[in-house]
């Protein structure tokens, strides 16, 4: 007898799966959300392989789940494969964190670490995908039908819940949280491994309350063995055979008639399927390119808070819950009150639409990011910006080059880095400097595809040049990158926040260190004089790299803030219209597909279609994988390659359904029943004969 709860036809076994299903989402979408940016800033490899590297992680958790099927149909039952695949899930989680420890090995072991962690993650988290909610449904009695429909939506509330809540939490573990001196990525991804302990051990702890039913077979493996076995008869006959009509038909050798006209229908919706991975290579570019937009955006909400790039995803789980009803309870009936024919297949088309517009949006948003990006100089030439500390004007001449016609004024901060023509990857040129009459000359190195910062300055020989490489990469994390310029005749320590700059004396550059974002009125300076007191750097602002220059002043030093890459001037609230047409379309695609599927699909096939559906999400994200390995495109044309992509994708899925005939598969039960109700007739027919001859012959009924 089932144990109910209190009061209710619901068993109390659900409990624990639900609690299971809030953590193991919580673990899964936590430690996805800060992923992108610890490929970027922990093991500092390029937007594109990150990129790369996200969505074959995302397209192998969408090819295990048929692996995890197979198992738990064919062999060990849902109960026993979700716990062992979970503790295979626990184990690829520890192995991730223990992988962003930066005093585990070098970093050749932080990769190896991470790719085993996140193998072992995928197929722990795709093998109990396609487990746990049929494993629910399972604790249900079959008269507890309205029950069962009721949980099913608990437990959809519970995996957007726990996703909702791990992308607001994880990146906040990351940034705020400082250990090894920086972001605590190995909490960040340590606290989803606990969860992921969390719901191993509610699951194992409700195991004396569980219904649990055998493994039944493999009704997937049953599909693909019949079309084998067809394609192989129909190849191996040369004639065609006007009985059989369909390929399939050749597998009534040895396969029911009723098994294949199920095959027959379940194809008619897989071909449908075909198109449907380019939505997916779209919508799942959220924790990808859209998290990495997010890092060149400001993300100051005023004084009262600041989101984190990769805590923005979280407006997509939050839209869910919010989108579902209202479409369901508003949008929907409107539509149909305007007598309007929405088909399943229509809402997927239009889903496809709303999609393309997100991308639209977001190609909008990325032409206004990138202009406060500085772009590298191409082959054969190098970026230059000066910085004249010598009081008065001074004039600059550089051979072959029209740079800087008019004079430098004193401490002016560059409008932009000017592009320096060089002809060959390296070149010296020298240097002509005038002040207040006075000519000086020095010799310089540049290189091809650099960007230099050009320090004039003097002493007792005249004025002298300082070239320094600069980083002009804007900082994969949003924070602002610094940088000082000592001037004085004594060595400096500046303490920005928690940040230290070592400066020697005498017109030395620091190198570029990352601070948080945020006023500085009074930055700690280790002169312990008054000279060197409440120093103000102002505002220092998200993406911006920034030149201060320490000088002298009527007996205080001075702090001259020159800008090297402008701030990100583009809100990161921009992004809200790209992720609510997205999750618009993610509502009348996602759900809808997945409806219609189970509508078209006989009862003891909708796996089949479901192993279908999550494969699409697995070869959307292998799309996104080649084009961003391969296409080597502008950010914004990338977004705009996307979305014009999916148009005309779904331009070929709406003529693809305006040929398709729905069908009410519960036919085929009237069908068959009605064959096999003939055929028992006929066997009584025949049964009847065959006593009235005996009963002619010998005078007995042998009637049975």
């Amino acid at each position: 007898m089932t144990k109910k709860l209190c009061g209710t036809n619901y068993p109390t076994s659900i409990c624990f799966v639900v609690v299971n299903e809030f953590c193991e989402r919580f673990s899964y979408y936590g430690m996805k959300a800060v992923l992108t940016l610890y490929f970027l800033t922990y093991l500092h490899w390029d937007k594109d392989l990150s990129t790369a590297v996200y969505h074959a992680f995302s397209g192998l958790c969408y090819f295990t789940p048929i692996l995890g099927a197979l198992i738990a149909d064919s062999w060990l039952g849902k109960f026993k494969t979700i716990i062992y695949l979970s503790i295979v899930y626990v184990i690829g989680h520890v192995v991730k964190s223990v992988g962003a420890i930066p005093t585990v090995g070098n970093t050749d072991v932080h990769i190896a670490l991470s790719m085993i962690g996140l193998i072992l993650i995928a197929f722990g988290t795709g093998g109990i995908k396609p487990c746990v909610a049929a494993f629910g449904g399972d604790q249900f009695d079959d008269e507890n039908v309205s029950e069962r429909q009721k949980f099913f939506s608990i437990f959809y509330m519970s995996i957007n819940a726990g996703s909702l809540l791990s992308t607001v939490i994880t990146p906040i573990l990351r940034s705020d949280v400082q250990c090894f001196g920086g972001d605590c990525y190995a909490l960040a991804f340590g606290v989803p491994a606990a969860l992921m302990v969390v719901a191993l051990v509610v699951f194992i702890a409700g195991s004396g309350l569980y219904k649990r039913n055998p493994p039944q077979g493999n009704i997937l493996l049953e599909v693909c063995n019949c079309i084998g076995f067809a394609i192989k008869k129909r190849w191996s006959r040369s004639k065609h055979d006007p009985q059989r009509k369909h390929w399939l038909d050749w597998a009534e050798e040895k396969y029911p008639k009723r098994l294949i006209q199920e095959i027959k229908m379940v194809l008619r919706v897989l071909v449908l399927y075909i198109p449907l991975p380019m939505f997916w290579a779209l919508f799942d570019q959220q924790g990808s390119r859209w998290t990495l937009q997010a890092t060149r955006m400001n993300m100051a909400f005023g004084d009262a808070f600041t989101i984190k790039p990769d805590q923005i995803q979280m407006l997509n789980a939050l839209l869910i819950l919010v989108f579902v009803p209202i479409f369901d309870l508003i949008i929907y009936p409107l539509v149909g009150f305007c007598r309007i024919n929405i088909t399943p297949l229509r809402k997927m088309a239009t889903g496809m639409i709303f999609a393309a517009l997100a991308f639209g949006a977001a190609t909008l948003v990325e032409v206004n990011v990138v202009k406060t990006v500085v772009d590298p100089a191409p082959a054969e030439k190098c970026l230059l910006q000066a910085f004249n500390l010598e009081k008065g004007n001074i004039s600059v001449k550089i051979p072959g080059s029209d740079l800087f016609p008019e004079p430098i004024p004193y401490l002016q901060d560059p409008p932009k880095y000017e592009m320096l023509p060089l002809g060959v990857s390296s070149k010296e040129l020298t240097i002509t400097v005038t002040n207040n009459g006075n000519t000086s000359e020095c010799n310089q190195m540049f290189k091809q595809q650099t960007a230099y910062s050009l320090f004039f300055y003097s002493n007792t020989t005249g004025v002298q040049c300082q070239l320094v490489e600069d980083f002009i990469k804007k900082n994969e994390d949003g924070n602002p990158l610094l940088r000082f310029v000592n001037t004085q005749p004594e060595a400096i320590n500046l303490t920005v926040g928690d940040v230290t700059f070592h400066l020697s004396p005498g017109y030395t550059v620091s190198h570029n260190k990352t601070v948080d974002r945020g006023e500085y009125p009074n930055v700690k300076c280790s002169i312990q004089s008054e000279k060197c007191s409440n120093l103000d750097l102002g505002l220092l602002d998200f993406g911006a790299s920034y030149t201060v220059i320490l000088t002298e002043e009527s007996g205080r030093i001075v702090a001259h803030k020159m800008e090297d890459v402008k701030a990100n001037n583009v809100h990161i609230a921009w992004q809200i219209p790209q992720y609510v047409l997205i999750t618009a379309g993610e509502v009348m695609f996602s759900i809808t597909g997945l409806e219609f599927s189970y509508s078209q699909a006989p009862a003891n096939m909708k796996s089949v279609l479901q192993a279908g559906w999550l494969l699409t999400v697995a070869f959307g994200n292998v799309i996104v994988l080649i084009v961003a390995e391969g296409a080597g495109l502008e950010q914004w044309k990338e977004f705009l390659l996307f979305g014009c992509l999916l148009l005309g994708v779904c331009i070929i899925f709406s003529i693809m359904s305006y040929f398709y005939t729905y069908v009410d598969p519960d036919e085929l039960d009237k069908i068959y029943l009605e064959d096999s109700g003939k055929e028992e007739d006929d066997d009584d027919n025949m049964k009847k004969k065959s006593n009235d001859i005996n009963l002619n012959k010998t005078g007995k009924s042998t009637r049975l």
